[in-house]
């Protein structure tokens, strides 16, 4: 018989417990999202995958905000996060840092997302754009490339929350080895805002 696992058998890690712990390479790059809720479910699967951190761009809202905690269940507070008032400078410290950073975006010349494999130590970061006009054409140009979700239906398009959720699974499932981040990045769970 098959049964579900109660709460206390998850092993789920304490918000300290989180913030101590090593983290996946990646950094996710959320640039001017219209909706809280949105960007709260960004928090709980950045969680999820135990990633870096979570830079948040130009209008996006930031923590503390009612319905980014409505979605994220307490993520907003154990995911390290970043506000930026302009993407460029987003990319900017991502680059001086070392990441390779690529918009999730359809575009001419884009990689599809089932066709790419990164070495576990790769320091990647993925900037998803705004619900109706994606990622900004100057942002895609500071990019080292982009990165095409296939899709085979009419609409040709997610929701910002359930293509993360997509991408983030694939680049953390096709890591060649669980090897985590050491702990080098500026950002710390409360968040910084840069001007």
């Amino acid at each position: 018989m098959i049964r579900k696992l109660d709460m206390d058998e998850l092993n789920r890690k304490s918000v300290e417990e989180f913030r101590q712990a090593e983290k996946i390479p990646l950094i996710v790059v959320l640039e001017n999202i219209r909706s809280a809720y949105n960007v709260g479910s960004v928090f709980r699967t950045a969680d999820a995958f135990l990633l870096e951190a979570i830079y948040i761009c130009g209008y996006t809202c930031i923590p503390p905000h009612k319905e980014i905690k409505k979605t994220a269940l307490g993520a907003e507070d154990s995911v390290a996060w970043k506000h930026f008032e302009k993407t460029d400078l987003a990319i900017q410290e991502l680059h001086r840092l070392g990441y390779t950073v690529y918009a999730v975006e359809q575009a001419e010349g884009s990689m599809m997302l089932n066709d790419l494999h990164f070495a576990a130590g790769d320091k990647t970061a993925v900037i998803f754009g705004n619900e109706v006009t994606g990622v900004e054409q100057n942002t895609i140009q500071q990019c080292g490339g982009c990165i095409e979700i296939p899709q085979y239906g009419m609409k040709h398009s997610l929701n910002i929350a359930t293509a993360v959720g997509v991408v983030l699974w694939e680049l953390v499932r096709t890591r060649k080895a669980p090897r985590l981040a050491k702990k080098e990045l500026p950002p710390t769970p409360g968040g910084e805002v840069f001007k």
